[in-house]
């Protein structure tokens, strides 16, 4: 396979130190100015996460993603207020300071931009995006990949040590209008376009990449491989016997429900499960 990116070292153990990483998320609440908002007190948005990331930690997860999954429906980049970075950076900082893990941002929906501010003032340490390159047509319609002002927007904050993890044909969407194109030359382009992880998901949030999916992204690149969603303990061996790791959320939640919270008993068995694809 032709290299076409000069990415040298892995950013997976640049990030966390280690090859194969198990990645939490924090959904957070909804924010105020989004439609199920319900005036709750801040502190008790941030109590919310922070029980949450505590939870996640204690239980052995390598890292955490802050969200702002309670924000349904999402708005496109453009339409996204002030308010949701400002929040969201608060939440950040609080976590970042408690918990001792490497952190990411992923501002729904594909919103790089405010995804790195959010990321230099809480001081996470790489961002997720879930149309980098290309486009489709999500549930928010149709969503162009942002790269090029993303990384100009990356160079003018002086952010370089903030790095990017895409995904690789994106969940939630239609993929039509690039139907013409393989996932091979998809996952190629957010190598091109200065990506430093590949994530492979299912079709919607809780519904995992198949095996054969995963595989043939992670042929596609030389880049590190995670799989970011439907991930539990069933699958988790086998999946890491194919990537570096993994992005899970609802399967860690009680009753399996992403708007649950974090179950701790959950986390610890899912830790447990993993061992033997960490260790291999």
């Amino acid at each position: 396979m032709q290299q076409i990116s000069d990415k040298a070292t892995s950013a997976i153990r640049e990030i966390f130190g280690t090859d194969k990483a198990l990645i939490g998320m924090i959904h957070c609440p909804p924010f105020p100015g989004a439609p199920r908002y319900r005036s709750a007190a801040m502190e008790t948005i941030y109590d919310t996460c922070m029980r949450d990331a505590d939870a996640l930690v204690k239980g052995g997860i390598h890292g955490l993603i802050v969200e702002n999954h309670g924000d349904i429906p999402f708005s496109k980049p453009e339409d996204i207020g002030h308010e949701t970075a400002a929040f969201m950076s608060v939440v950040t900082d609080r976590i970042a300071r408690a918990a001792g893990v490497p952190l990411g941002i992923n501002v729904l929906a594909n919103a790089p931009i405010p995804a790195f501010a959010i990321a230099a003032a809480g001081g996470a340490r790489f961002i997720r995006v879930n149309q980098w390159a290309n486009a489709y047509v999500a549930n928010e319609g149709f969503m162009e990949g942002r790269a090029a002002e993303a990384m100009r927007y990356r160079s003018a904050l002086r952010a370089e040590h903030i790095k990017v993890f895409a995904d690789s044909h994106v969940k939630h969407g239609a993929h039509a209008i690039t139907a013409d194109r393989t996932i091979d030359e998809l996952t190629r382009d957010l190598a091109f376009f200065d990506a430093d992880v590949v994530i492979a998901t299912g079709q919607r949030t809780g519904n995992s990449a198949t095996m054969e999916e995963i595989e043939e992204i992670g042929a596609a690149t030389h880049l590190p491989l995670l799989v970011g969603s439907g991930v539990t303990k069933e699958n988790i061996v086998e999946i890491l016997k194919r990537t570096n790791g993994v992005i899970v959320a609802s399967s860690l939640k009680e009753g399996g429900v992403w708007w649950n919270p974090v179950e701790p008993a959950r986390v610890a068995a899912f830790v447990e499960a993993a061992k033997p694809g960490l260790e291999a």
